[in-house]
């Protein structure tokens, strides 16, 4: 170790290279849970793209791996470090380095919080759209390594969509430049998208192009009461079918509103089987929260109600976002992360009801409905072995729901090392066999987040 770390301190500041065990050990891992994680030789925070070109190229003559990470927010472990490597925090590259409202871009360092990109954009009457849970902690490196999507993502889509062009640093140390800063353009394979959602495995992203967008008004929020998850997920079918595009359009079933309650003094109502967060950002939003409301009391929804101005729809919004934090004070929890078509949200919702009575636990649902995209979150005891068994049965058997209706068994998360195996029965043996030759013409050495993916 000590060849290593001499070497990346003749390129680094030595405040920017970290060995003590105490402080690297915070460096491990991200935030999902019972995903195995190592013991980083060092940690390593540039500030400058050279200096991680540097990194790169000393981890390659060193044949030492190199585990990139952001905020360390994300829930598949795709962030952890492995032993021996060299966790590249991109943390300290914060930049953002152009706001462009004629051409509606941005252009940021890969360290620039997601919720601080907004906030400048909005400065300049734009937006920038993705905006995961985590908003207010998560990077927007980290967001296009994993593909993040967000509550606003039934509308507006998902961080792939945003992303123009990228630099990159290769694993080699040269840098790459993809994509462009142009309204379009079709020059060559589209190696941008190809990085989006890649978690690491290709290269060190560095700089973004982003595309920005118009501010919208402010969004006003509708709550539907339903009696179940499984009429709520109906009643997501017939907006979608009706034409409706809400700014968004999120689901927490029973045991998520009573989790949000237990945290908040009880905003939400109790005698809620599952609640339907729809939002409208247009000119005359109370017009059509009216005609979805209409639509909620004929799939069964209990109660309809819009919320009277921006504070209350921000309270409903709030609670939402809540709803992880909330069902981790129920124990531990794998938190899974399956799309299936709109269409099958309904069977989705009823199937992990079915596996919950099976297993005999507790799992919380909340979901971005108007992606299909749900996160079911399996709740146990870790000390109880028996417990620990049946949450694992449990997460298994709601990504094997996804793949039978049709889904993904990763909507938004990515697949670190919690969903390796489930990767490859989702790509099947060609697919893998692809994608493993697609790293290997970007990493030869297999050195750039090593045991990910697949």
């Amino acid at each position: 170790m000590g060849d290593l770390v001499e070497r990346l301190r003749e390129g680094l500041p030595d405040t920017a290279v970290l060995t003590d065990p105490d402080v690297t050990a915070a460096y491990r891992n991200d935030m999902a849970s019972f995903c195995p994680s190592g013991r980083p030789a060092a940690v390593v925070l540039p500030r400058t793209v050279e200096q991680v070109q540097h990194v790169m190229r000393t981890a390659t003559d060193l044949r030492v791996p190199v585990v990139p990470q952001g905020a360390r927010t994300g829930l598949s472990g795709a962030a952890n470090a492995s032993d021996g490597c060299i966790a590249l925090s991109l943390v300290k590259m914060d930049r953002i380095l152009e706001i462009d409202p004629v051409d509606r871009i941005a252009v940021v360092e890969p360290g620039v919080v997601n919720a601080d990109l907004s906030r400048a954009a909005g400065e300049h009457g734009l937006t920038y759209p993705p905006d995961p849970s985590s908003w207010e902690s998560c990077t927007i490196g980290g967001n296009i390594g994993t593909g993040s999507g967000g509550l606003c993502c039934v509308k507006y889509g998902v961080t792939a969509e945003y992303v123009l062009g990228l630099d990159v640093v290769l694993a080699d140390g040269r840098l790459l430049r993809t994509g462009r800063r142009t309204a379009k353009g079709v020059a060559g394979y589209d190696l941008t998208r190809l990085f989006v959602g890649s978690e690491g495995s290709l290269g060190v992203v560095v700089r973004a192009v982003l595309a920005l967008r118009p501010a919208p008004p402010p969004q006003l929020v509708l709550a539907a009461r339903f009696p179940g998850a499984a009429a709520a997920g109906e009643a997501v079918r017939r907006i979608m079918a009706d034409g409706h595009t809400p700014s968004l359009l999120e689901l927490m079933d029973r045991t998520t509103v009573t989790a949000v309650n237990a945290v908040t003094g009880g905003i939400l109502p109790e005698d809620t089987g599952a609640l339907l967060l729809c939002a409208f950002d247009t000119p005359d939003p109370a017009a059509d929260l009216a005609a979805v409301g209409a639509l909620c009391e004929a799939a069964g929804a209990s109660a309809v109600v819009p919320a009277e101005d921006r504070a209350e729809s921000e309270m409903l919004l709030r609670a939402r976002r809540l709803a992880l934090p909330a069902l981790e004070r129920l124990g531990a929890t794998m938190i899974d992360d399956v799309a299936v078509p709109r269409s099958r949200l309904a069977q989705m919702l009823e199937g992990v009801e079915g596996i919950a009575r099976e297993q005999d636990l507790t799992i919380g649902v909340c979901a971005h409905a108007g992606d299909g995209n749900t996160h079911p979150v399996v709740c146990f005891d870790p000390a109880d072995a028996d417990q620990a068994r049946r949450a694992r049965a449990s997460f298994d058997a709601i990504m094997e729901l996804g793949l039978r209706l049709g889904g993904t068994i990763t909507g938004e998360h990515g697949v670190g090392v919690l969903k390796k195996e489930w990767l490859a029965r989702e790509l099947g043996p060609v697919g893998v066999e692809i994608q493993r030759g697609i790293k290997q013409v970007f990493d030869p050495l297999g050195l750039l987040n090593p045991g990910k993916l697949f």
